[in-house]
């Protein structure tokens, strides 16, 4: 069989991990059309509330997701397992665009989307883990937080596409009609895109370091192995994730909802600040991982969130004056904190697990560190506006997970030239010449 090149192999992890996040962002930025079509209208605020905590709950699925998928990714390979997950996605994506509304079905409809999303929440715990997975293990030596951060930058930018389809639909057919039957085709397409997402990885076949390691000493319970030799990594991990999901999150499924319905900004100017701030956080990813590569994840990750600690609180007040040029400037502002943190961030909790159990143990604490912080962020978000009466609150909970975050990392290992089979456990030296294991038993033997 031909080698799948480099370029090949960032390509499909991060076209398969585009078309899985399309379908996850269209949820956030179709909420409040949604909380129109599958929630009573008596009070409206109630239904919006009742939309994000179905955003929020899905997030619950993703720790069992990843315990499955996980499991079956140190089992049977990176490449089976996502060519799963990218179809399970799809198929719960397209559902919601087919799904009946409250009017038609009553509380049948709030029910069956919530269905939907658990079964997206249930895909999404394998995704993340094993496409970052793949791609840490296939990328060489010195690169990892580059090739980390290009895919990840994919895993982003479907946030900024969906803004923009929505403006696009909604200049095309209008705002009546796209609130009463054009909002499904968004969903529709997640379908297409996932389609996409498993021919291309179809295509590929897992990395020489998961099959190395594989032959080397197959595993048989990775879920146990995870938590009993990987608990400080877990714990870590879980913890880390706060920084990036709560102000990743923030920007992706909930400012325009915020610049919509608080700072009082029409659809278009709330989308298109949204997606241009997407964008550049996405395509800042790559640059930030290029220094984490050179200097390594802790100046970066110290940067990133004493970034989001300083700014957050100028953010949201330029987001809430509700000006064009204020919603522009303060997503940016999160979006750069975002991107610092992140580009380091992804790697590091990946190269805090052994290759064995990556995916597994990688999953548990991502997931479960999604769940409590990211899912729950715009549902937060929402319910500190309107308990403290300002626009303003949302930044107070950034600042302190960023404060907390600066904690976490003093206590982060530096993982920047950890070998990725035994993790932790040993570290290459400068002078150490970089030869396949193979090779020196091979030599050791003759």
């Amino acid at each position: 069989m031909k080698a799948v090149s480099g370029r090949r192999r960032i390509a499909g992890a991060a076209i398969g991990n585009f078309a899985e996040l399309y379908d996850y962002f269209v949820y956030g930025f179709s909420a409040p059309v949604l909380a129109f079509h599958f929630f009573p209208q008596a009070n409206p605020a109630a239904a919006l509330m009742g939309t994000f905590a179905v955003f929020a709950i899905a997030f619950f699925m993703r720790p069992v997701g990843g315990l499955v998928f996980g499991y079956l990714g140190d089992r049977m390979g990176r490449i089976n397992v996502l060519a799963i997950t990218v179809l399970l996605m799809g198929v719960a994506t397209m559902a919601i665009g087919l799904l009946p509304t409250y009017t038609s079905v009553g509380l049948l409809a709030p029910a069956l989307l919530l269905l939907c999303r658990l079964a997206q929440g249930f895909s999404h715990g394998g995704e993340s883990s094993g496409s970052y997975s793949y791609t840490i293990e296939s990328a060489p030596d010195g690169q990892r937080a580059r090739w980390v951060s290009i895919v990840a930058c994919f895993a982003f930018l479907p946030a900024a596409i969906t803004g923009i389809l929505i403006l696009g639909l909604r200049a095309a057919v209008g705002d009546d009609a796209y609130e009463n039957w054009a909002w499904r085709l968004p969903f529709i397409l997640g379908g297409v895109l996932a389609a996409v997402g498993l021919w291309l990885r179809r295509r590929l076949d897992d990395p020489e370091e998961f099959t190395e390691a594989a032959r080397e000493k197959p595993m048989q319970n990775p879920i146990r192995s995870a938590v009993s030799a990987n608990l400080k990594s877990i714990v870590i991990v879980t913890l880390l994730v706060s920084v990036q999901a709560v102000a990743a999150y923030l920007i992706l499924g909930y400012m325009y909802t915020f610049l919509v319905k608080v700072a009082g900004l029409g659809n278009t100017v709330a989308l298109l600040s949204n997606a241009v701030a997407i964008v550049a956080m996405a395509f800042l990813m790559p640059v930030f991982g290029v220094v984490a590569d050179r200097m390594g994840r802790k100046p970066v990750l110290f940067a990133g969130a004493a970034w989001l600690a300083v700014t957050s609180y100028p953010a949201f007040k330029l987001a809430a004056s509700g000006t064009v040029a204020g919603a522009y400037g303060g997503q940016l502002l999160i979006a750069v904190g975002v991107a610092l943190f992140a580009s380091a961030g992804f790697t590091v909790m990946l190269e805090l697990f052994p290759t064995a159990v990556r995916y597994t143990g990688h999953a548990i604490a991502y997931n479960i560190g999604n769940a409590i912080f990211g899912g729950t962020a715009p549902l937060i978000a929402t319910a500190l506006v309107s308990g403290l009466g300002t626009p303003l609150a949302p930044a107070y909970y950034v600042i302190a997970i960023a404060v907390f975050g600066l904690l976490v990392i003093i206590f982060t290992p530096e993982t920047k030239d950890t070998e990725l089979r035994s993790s932790l456990g040993a570290r290459r030296s400068r002078t150490e010449v970089q030869v396949p294991e193979t090779v020196v038993k091979s030599q050791m033997g003759t």
